[in-house]
């Protein structure tokens, strides 16, 4: 294809770049194929040799049906029995190209690919995987005899680092390839990644990095991001296949861009009849019949759903309902054991299985060329993350992805219509690198630290070479120092908190350990061996709740859950996981044990993390529908799809007990019930934005009129619940502007939600990075209570002696600025500070209002089922409309 060859070309000119090309359209050998080129150069293949026969099926699966021939990477090729034509040619020394993947099960795929042709053509090189599945022996036999290619995660690139042998390693070193670039740039994985990048090209000035990417809207910021360009690095665009022009400017890099289109069929499964009063999960299992009547067994199809526990009901309700497709139906999440997720995948390549549910686990390029077809069962929430699902089906050029909407809830029908316009318009997410993430850089230094060392000057530049570090300061670079060194101003009297060795760099530019007297030159080591083995078991930046192990009592491993779930369990209980039933026996060093059972149960595992809140960019789609939605009702427009059809009862009720907002209007309802008085916002803005404005709005109405206000949020609004008689009419309309006011909002915000307890939870995840508090070495398990126990009592520590402390400074932003929004939640107010306020009185909730209602009643505790409350409320209402 003319991307593929611009990018070897590219490649072959010395210069990096990002591509973007839609999945399934064979980006990977356009990021590798050039690297092999260069080294089946050197090992001295023959340019010139006869063609080859027609190329493996991986590269021919990246053309599209009638499209022209493969076209063949510069360089050499070799003769059909797969043996090099030219007697001189020899296996390069060296490693010479490392590609970096986001997923273990990403690694399998990517070496099968490029293995493919390099054992068809006799090419003399050799790929391998380094990532936590590794064996030891083999890691070992890796820095002895490096492979040419290496596939490793960010995770395991560190790890490399932290080796003595690492600049020996990396010593010839030409090219890094960074798959899936979109999904590691916005966390702190992506700026582990920058970290060792930035340490590499200092190693190898010529290095050339290319990133590939599927969905991404923000491609300039991604490129310089994967690339440590600076802000003012020119970016040369190429999406003309009739024109590749040359860098103008030394430093620069190149953005490639296909235009291939791929299109993404949605179809929704709409009930016959649409409740008046939507409530979350209403039409989820419920409708689990007509899902059935659209799968069809002869289709193989990956069915994903937003969260674990979902997966699990799910897969147990397909299994009542089509027994005959036990052996072809299959469970797929990332809390299940390795080897049994490695075998579905496997048996869904083979085409052995038909159906699987699953979660994000699958999102990624495993390359599943037999699905044909995708169900999201729930809103996807997030456009990219729909794009990379779809994608999963028809995975090659020219496919068109077949996705089958199953909605959960009345209101999702809605957000499939937006998707479905924004997916039109071609709009696609941005992703935003993590902004001075000092923990990552405090584990990373202790990296190098236990590998060749650094020394502070040179380190500080490559590190401002980082697009997530270039605003680090000279004070804290030197806290960063001090802290590692000295162990801060509160920890300084523990010998595990000193890191960090200055060791004496002699004449001949060799280290010692001898430590470095003052004015010395000196490179930071770690010299003591505990310290350096406890922190290559705790490198990475994922962290999560402490899980157990799920084991039969005599037999295998089944895969993990939170521990917080098996400590509420007694001996005897059942409860379902990875698709079995099981019963638990006893839990023993952290591992349950448990053994298949027969009892009835609806137990299943919730893991944390799993809420998912709309994006900003299907936010402001959704308020476009609503509006499409309220002209449609006046005769203005058109109810257009499919699915705002199917919802119009639904939307004539609401505009008759209430109103629908138009796209420059704020929609605040009042009603009273036996509860209280109630105040209904409808800002359409997902539920983080909408908790921060929430406890927001109930804090600044308090200080007029105290009182005890309970808030309820999902992603279409929030409800502010006060006792009855509150004077919510007379508030708006007195202090209205108060409450969209933005130049107060940390201040209020701290005061609104307990920003000091929000700090303290955040922080365990950054102590656990920065390696403040590690997990402890195999066969010395600590519980997740000993390591928060840990980091608050380190929390209080610093807060009382060492307020200014960097690592409080970090929670505290990433709290604002991830957790609560805080930038989204500023452009909120200031949006709505632009509307027209809409103030209605409701007899009761409407169809707008009622999730929100029992987005509460979930959260209470209540010997009544939610069904039955959900029920009895609905009749209430239904009496009262009689």
């Amino acid at each position: 294809m003319d991307f593929q060859r611009q990018c070897w070309q590219a490649f072959l000119r010395g210069e990096s770049g990002l591509l973007q090309v839609p999945t399934g359209s064979g980006k990977t050998y356009a990021a590798v194929m050039g690297p092999i080129a260069t080294m089946l150069a050197e090992a001295g293949v023959a340019a010139n040799a006869s063609p080859p026969a027609p190329l493996p099926s991986p590269l021919r699966s990246t053309e599209p049906a009638g499209a022209q021939a493969q076209p063949k990477p510069p360089a050499a090729t070799s003769s059909r029995r797969g043996r090099s034509t030219s007697p001189a040619s020899a296996e390069p020394d060296g490693l010479r190209l490392l590609v970096i993947t986001p997923l273990r099960a990403l690694s399998r795929d990517l070496a099968l690919a490029i293995e493919e042709p390099i054992r068809e053509m006799g090419w003399p090189l050799r790929v391998a995987i380094r990532n936590g599945d590794t064996a030891s022996h083999e890691r070992s036999k890796q820095l002895r005899r490096p492979p040419q290619i290496l596939i490793t995660t960010p995770e395991s690139l560190s790890v490399l680092l932290s080796n003595d042998a690492a600049p020996a390693l990396f010593a010839r070193l030409q090219a890094v390839v960074l798959d899936e670039w979109h999904e590691l740039m916005g966390s702190k994985r992506g700026s582990q990644c920058e970290l060792c990048l930035s340490w590499l090209r200092r190693q190898r000035p010529a290095l050339r990095t290319w990133a590939i990417s599927a969905t991404i809207g923000n491609l300039a910021e991604a490129a310089r991001a994967a690339l440590g360009l600076p802000e003012q690095a020119a970016l040369v665009m190429t999406d003309d296949p009739a024109e590749v022009p040359a860098i103008p400017v030394a430093g620069s890099a190149r953005l490639i861009t296909a235009r291939l289109r791929r299109d993404t069929a949605i179809r929704s499964l709409l009930p016959e009849t649409i409740d008046g009063f939507p409530w979350g999960g209403h039409l989820g299992l419920r409708m689990y019949e007509e899902l059935v009547a659209g799968l069809d067994p002869a289709i193989s199809t990956l069915l994903f759903t937003n969260t674990r526990n979902q997966a699990e009901r799910w897969h147990q309700c397909l299994r009542f309902a089509c027994p005959e497709m036990e052996d072809a139906l299959a469970l797929h999440h990332s809390a299940i054991d390795r080897t049994e997720r490695e075998a579905i995948e496997a048996r869904v390549k083979s085409g052995e299985l038909r159906w699987v549910v699953c979660t994000s686990s699958l999102d990624l390029g495993v390359d599943f060329q037999p699905v044909e077809r995708v169900v999201q069962i729930g809103s996807a929430k997030n456009l990219a993350r729909l794009l990379q699902r779809a994608g999963r089906s028809a995975h090659c050029p020219g496919g068109t992805s077949q996705v089958l909407f199953m909605p959960t809830n009345a209101l999702e029908i809605l957000e499939v219509s937006a998707m479905r316009r924004g997916l039109g318009e071609g709009l696609v997410e941005h992703r935003r690198p993590p902004r001075l993430p000092l923990d990552v850089l405090l584990q990373h230094l202790v990296t190098l630290a236990c590998g060749a060392g650094f020394e502070p000057q040179q380190e500080l530049e490559t590190v401002r070479r980082c697009w997530s570090y270039r605003q680090l300061t000279d004070d804290q670079w030197q806290w960063c120092l001090d802290f590692l060194e000295h162990g801060g101003r509160c920890l300084g009297a523990y010998p595990r908190y000193r890191k960090l060795v200055r060791c004496r760099i002699g004449a001949d530019g060799a280290v010692s350990e001898e430590e470095a007297a003052p004015g010395e030159p000196f490179r930071y080591r770690v010299l003591e061996k505990t310290i350096a083995r406890l922190h290559r078991f705790n490198i990475g930046t994922i962290t999560a709740d402490r899980s157990v192990t799920v084991r039969f009592v005599r037999g295998a491993v089944i895969g993990h859950v939170e521990e917080a779930f098996i400590g509420r369990l007694k001996p005897g209980d059942v409860f379902f996981f990875a698709g079995r039933q099981l019963e638990f026996v006893r839990l023993r060093e952290m591992t349950a044990q448990v053994k298949a059972s027969t009892k009835k149960s609806t137990t299943v595992p919730a893991w944390a993390g799993g809420q998912m809140a709309l994006s900003d960019l299907l936010s402001a789609h959704l308020r476009q529908e609503v509006d499409r939605c309220a002209r449609a009702l006046a005769g203005e427009a058109e109810l257009d799809t499919p699915e705002l059809v199917a919802l119009e009862p639904l939307l004539r009720r609401q505009a008759d007990l209430s109103r629908l907002p138009r796209r420059h209007q704020l929609l605040l309802e009042l009603c009273h019930s036996r509860e209280g008085s109630h105040l209904f916002a409808f800002p359409f803005e997902g539920r983080f934005v909408h908790e921060g404005l929430g406890f927001l709005w109930a804090w600044r109405l308090a200080r007029h009129r105290a009182s005890t206000i309970t808030v309820s949020v999902n992603d279409y609004g929030f409800e502010l619940l006060a006792p009855k008689g509150y004077p919510f009419e007379e508030l708006l309309e007195l202090h209205g502007e108060e409450l969209l006011d933005a130049s107060t909002l940390e201040a209020d915000l701290e005061q609104a939600v307990n920003l000091s307890e929000l700090c303290r939870r955040r922080f365990r995840a950054i102590a656990q990075v920065s390696g403040l508090i590690t997990q402890a070495m195999p066969g010395q398990n600590r519980t997740g209570g000993q390591l928060q126990i840990s980091a608050a009592l380190l929390f209080d520590v610093f807060q009382k002696h060492e307020p200014d402390h960097l690592l409080l400074e970090q929670a505290r932003r990433e709290v604002l600025d991830e957790q609560l929004e805080r930038p989204r939640l500023q452009a909120s107010l200031d949006r709505m500070a632009g509307c027209a306020w809409l103030l209605e009185h409701t007899p009761r909730p409407g169809p707008l209002a009622f999730p929100l209602l029992v987005e509460r009643l979930n959260n209470r505790l209540s010997n009544e089922s939610l069904l039955d409350r959900v029920q009895r409320l609905i009749a209430e209402a239904q009496r009262a409309e009689g």
